[in-house]
C-alpha cells in the first residue's frame, strides 16, 4: 500500500493540497473565523498547526488567483454561506516567527526586511493611478528598506488602505507568531522598546480601521492587553481555556485513530497516546500534531516535539527559580499535581517575580495541561501537571538540570557519574560531597524542606544515564517509600537505591547517628524488594545526611 506523504516541515497550505501530501481536515476553522469578532487572537503552544491554518485562510479568502479547487472536497465546501466569501478578498499575509535581534535595531531591520518583502508581494499597486508620486515615493522607500520607525509602524495600515482602494474590497490581514519578536526581546533586554513599536504597529492596522475586513493574529502567548492591545475593542482571544475552536489546533482522539489506521499503526495507539496525547483545549483531549507527524514518518517513539527549538526562555526561568518554585516543580516531575489561579495572559514583566506568571506561561506553552479548570470572574483555577511522557522526558532530562545548571558542569559531572556505574564508590563519595558543596548556596537548603532540594539534586545528575538504566523517584518497595531507585537494564549490574536525611536536631542526632539511621531505615524498611523482583543481585545502597550545606554520605551493599 502506498502512504500519502507526511507534511512535515510544510506550512503552505496549496503546496500541501496540490502535493497530495496527509492532512486532517481543518477547514470548518474557517467557518469560526467567518462568523466570530473582526479581529482574532489564537494562542497555541508552538507547532500545534498555526502557520498551517492561517495559510488555509490566505488561499480561502485571497481574490487574486482562483484556488477554489483546494477547498472543493474538504468539510468546508458544504458551507454554502461561508464559501461565498471564498476568493473576494485581498490578503495581508507574513510572520515574525523568525523575528529575532540582540538589540532593537537588529529586531528592527528583520522587521524591515518582512514589510519590504510584503510591499514587493503587492507592487503591481505602484502602476495604478489612484496612490499620489508621494505615497509612491514612500511605497518604494519600505521595498528598499529605508522606512524610518514611523513610517514602518503604519506600514501594514497603509498596505490595507492601498489594496482597498485597488480591489474595491476590505483587506484581511493575517500575521503569525506576532509574539515572536516580544519573546526575543525579553531575552535580549529591549522589550520596552519592541513592546510599544508592536502596539504602535498593531494599533495602526487594527483599532478603528474601517477598511478592514478581519484580521487573525496567532502566536504562543496572549501578551497582556495592557502591554501590547490596548484599546483594542474589536480582539476576541480564543485561547486553550477557550470553547471556540477548541478543536481546530492540534489531533483530536478521533483524528489521531483514524491517522494511525490510514498508516497501519493502529496497535500503536496506547502509547501514542502515553507519549503525545495530554493536552485539554477547553473540553477536547488534543494530541501534539507535530509528533504524531513525526511518529507516523519514523515509526519510532521518542521525543519530536521538546527537541524543537524554543526552550531559551524556559531554562531561563527555571535557573532564576527560587526553591519553593523548585520544589513545586519536582511535584510535578513525580507526576504530582499543583492547584494554581491561571490566567490566558502573559505579562512578562512579571514572570520571572510572579509565580503564578510562570505557572501560566508553562501551561499556555505546551509544557503542562490543567483539569478541574474552575472560572472565578476574570481568572481560572485549575489543577496543573505534565501532560505526556515526552514532556516528562523534557522535565527529567533539562529541566532539573537547569535548576542547578548542571549544563554548564558536564564534564565534572560526567566524572563523578563514571565513578558511580564502574564501582568506585568511595570516589564517588568524595566527588558527591564536594559537588553538592561548590554547587549549592546556603539559601538552596534552607527551608521546611531541603530534602526535596537534595533529592532534585542527585534525580538532575543521574539523568543522563538513561536508558542504560531505569530511574525512579519515590515509590513503594518493600515497607516503605525509597528517594531514588536506578534500575539496571543489564541485570547483571549493580542496582542503586540512594537515601536523603536531614539531620534531625530535635533527636539530638549528628552525622554520625544520622547516617546510621538512614542505614537502618532502607535495610528494616526493605527497599531492595523492588530490584531483587527484578532479578538484581547486587545493590549498593548510598545514604546521604546534611545539616544545610555541610553533606556527609555513605554507600554499604
Amino acid at each position: 500500500m502506498k502512504y500519502k506523504r507526511t507534511p512535515i516541515g510544510i506550512s503552505d497550505f496549496k503546496k500541501l493540497r496540490v502535493g497530495n501530501c496527509y492532512w486532517i481536515d481543518k477547514s470548518l476553522f474557517i467557518k469560526d473565523v467567518v462568523e466570530s469578532a473582526e479581529v482574532l487572537l489564537y494562542p497555541r503552544p508552538r507547532r500545534f498547526g498555526k502557520t498551517i491554518n492561517l495559510s488555509m485562510l490566505r488561499y480561502f479568502y485571497d481574490c487574486r488567483e482562483d484556488n477554489s479547487s483546494l477547498f472543493s472536497d474538504l468539510a468546508i465546501s458544504q458551507e454554502a454561506e461561508i464559501m461565498q466569501k471564498q476568493g473576494k478578498y485581498p490578503v495581508i499575509f507574513f510572520t515574525f516567527k523568525d523575528v529575532k535581534g540582540n538589540d532593537f535595531e537588529q529586531c528592527l531591520d528583520a522587521i524591515r526586511l518582512i514589510i519590504s518583502q510584503l510591499y514587493l508581494e503587492h507592487i503591481y499597486l505602484l502602476d495604478s493611478d489612484f496612490m499620489h508620486p508621494f505615497e509612491k515615493f514612500i511605497y518604494n522607500q519600505i521595498i528598499e528598506k529605508k522606512s524610518n520607525q514611523a513610517e514602518l509602524e503604519h506600514s501594514i495600515k497603509k498596505l490595507g488602505d492601498f489594496l482597498k482602494k485597488y480591489h474595491k474590497e476590505n483587506p484581511v490581514i493575517l500575521i503569525d507568531e506576532y509574539d515572536m519578536p516580544i519573546h526575543s526581546a525579553y531575552l535580549n533586554g529591549y522589550y520596552e522598546h519592541l513592546i510599544t513599536f508592536i502596539r504602535n504597529m498593531l494599533s495602526a492596522c487594527l483599532k478603528d480601521n474601517v477598511v478592514l475586513e478581519k484580521a487573525v493574529l496567532t502566536g504562543i502567548l496572549r501578551v497582556a492587553k495592557e502591554s501590547i492591545f490596548s484599546g483594542l475593542n474589536n480582539l476576541k482571544v480564543n485561547s486553550i481555556l477557550s470553547k471556540e475552536s477548541s478543536d481546530r489546533f492540534g489531533f483530536t482522539d478521533k483524528e489521531v485513530e483514524k491517522c494511525l489506521k490510514d498508516y497501519d499503526l493502529s496497535d500503536k495507539l496506547q502509547i501514542v497516546k502515553d507519549w503525545y496525547d495530554g493536552y485539554n483545549f477547553y473540553d477536547h483531549e488534543i494530541y501534539n500534531p507535530w509528533s504524531i507527524l513525526n511518529f507516523i514518518m519514523e515509526k519510532q517513539i521518542k521525543p519530536y516535539w521538546v527537541n524543537t527549538s524554543g526552550n531559551d526562555l524556559i531554562k531561563l526561568l527555571l535557573q532564576k527559580a527560587n526553591s519553593t518554585t523548585k520544589k513545586d516543580l519536582e511535584i510535578l516531575v513525580e507526576k504530582g499535581t499543583l492547584s494554581r489561579e491561571i490566567q490566558d495572559n502573559i505579562v512578562y514583566g512579571e514572570i520571572e517575580n510572579n509565580t503564578n506568571s510562570l505557572w501560566n506561561f508553562l501551561l499556555m506553552s505546551g509544557y503542562l495541561r490543567y483539569d478541574n479548570l474552575v472560572e472565578n470572574y476574570f481568572s481560572w483555577s485549575a489543577d496543573l501537571k505534565i501532560p505526556n511522557k515526552e514532556v516528562q522526558y523534557l522535565f527529567e532530562t533539562q529541566v532539573i538540570k537547569s535548576w542547578f545548571n548542571l549544563a554548564n558542569q558536564d564534564i565534572q559531572l560526567d566524572n563523578v557519574l563514571d565513578e558511580l556505574t564502574r564501582g568506585d564508590l568511595d570516589s564517588f563519595i568524595k566527588a558527591f560531597t564536594d559537588f553538592c558543596l561548590d554547587s549549592f548556596s546556603y539559601f538552596d537548603v534552607s527551608g521546611n524542606e531541603p530534602e526535596r532540594f537534595y533529592h532534585a539534586f542527585v534525580l538532575g545528575m543521574i539523568t543522563s544515564l538513561r536508558p542504560r538504566y531505569t530511574i525512579r523517584s519515590n515509590r513503594e518497595s518493600g515497607y516503605g517509600r525509597y528517594d531514588i531507585m536506578m534500575i539496571p537494564a543489564d541485570k547483571n549490574q549493580r542496582g542503586f537505591i540512594f537515601e536523603f536525611k536531614k539531620i534531625d536536631q530535635y533527636e539530638k542526632e549528628n552525622f554520625e547517628t544520622a547516617l546510621q539511621n538512614a542505614k537502618n531505615q532502607v535495610v528494616q524498611k526493605n527497599y531492595a524488594r523492588e530490584l531483587l523482583d527484578q532479578g538484581i543481585q547486587t545493590i549498593v545502597y548510598v545514604v546521604a545526611v546534611f545539616d544545610k550545606k555541610e553533606v556527609k554520605a555513605e554507600w554499604f551493599v
